[in-house]
């Protein structure tokens, strides 16, 4: 069987945010996918992560796209427009082309392209209906530039509600925890034709998975993201990709 070389671009979704190790480094459904994917194959995985937490979509594509088909990968995962969405204007139709140009750049490299929609977030955000309906306008637009085109792998997360439960949520309501991010990576795993280890469509419940009181995640969370947006800062500003180039994961 040919080496996989695998490579993942996009914000903090794919970095991992949300499901750190002890050492506070993210870890995530990526790294979950190589680990499960190494494991199903009983071989090794070639897998790098380029994504930084924090970029929009087209930021993702400006900035990751390139450096990602460089390493010669047989696969590529995108996901981008999460950010977009909390901005005060988005436009479904341009972040969608980001898409476009990912699904073109692919085309022309001869990398198999996997795209993945973002988990529905948590009804504890503010704004919950203005979130949702943009959700299901990004969702339509890059659901259409698919149109046709059913050599290009799915692992949409937007529509499983079971996903859009608190127990999946990391305290800041923006990110997935750890059974999060094991849910999707169970989708990746199964959209690729791989095993899917014992338990990770649902982790058992943990008690760090319960909801911060409203006071508590408005003063450790929603307020230092106000003030990001109004300083025109990004969390992402100045970090490197935590995987800018291929480390073998062992099965």
């Amino acid at each position: 069987m040919a080496e996989v070389r695998y490579v993942a671009i996009g914000d903090s979704f794919t970095e991992g945010v949300g499901d750190e190790r002890e050492d506070g480094t993210p870890r995530g459904w990526a790294d979950l996918t190589a680990q499960g994917w190494a494991a199903s194959l009983g071989e090794p995985v070639q897998y790098a992560n380029l994504a930084i937490r924090g970029k929009l979509a087209w930021p993702v594509v400006e900035q990751q796209l390139e450096p990602a088909l460089a390493l010669k990968p047989t696969h590529l995962s995108f996901n981008g427009g999460g950010n977009d969405m909390l901005r005060p204007s988005t436009d479904p139709e341009h972040i969608a082309d980001a898409y476009s140009r990912v699904i073109r750049r692919c085309d022309e490299e001869g990398v198999q392209l996997i795209i993945l929609s973002g988990a529905f977030p948590s009804t504890g955000l503010p704004m919950p209906g203005l979130i949702s309906r943009r959700g299901n306008e990004l969702s339509d637009a890059v659901i259409g530039r698919l149109t046709y085109r059913p050599d290009i792998i799915r692992a949409l997360n937007w529509p499983d509600r079971e996903l859009a439960g608190p127990t999946y949520w990391a305290p800041d309501r923006l990110h997935m925890n750890t059974r999060g991010h094991h849910r999707v990576a169970a989708r990746m795993l199964k959209a690729l034709g791989q095993q899917v280890p014992d338990g990770w469509w649902s982790l058992p419940l943990d008690a760090a998975t319960a909801p911060l009181p409203n006071g508590v995640y408005f003063r450790e969370h929603l307020v230092p993201w106000v003030k990001r947006r109004v300083t025109k800062t990004s969390s992402g500003d100045g970090r490197q990709p935590k995987y800018g180039d291929w480390v073998t994961v062992q099965p």
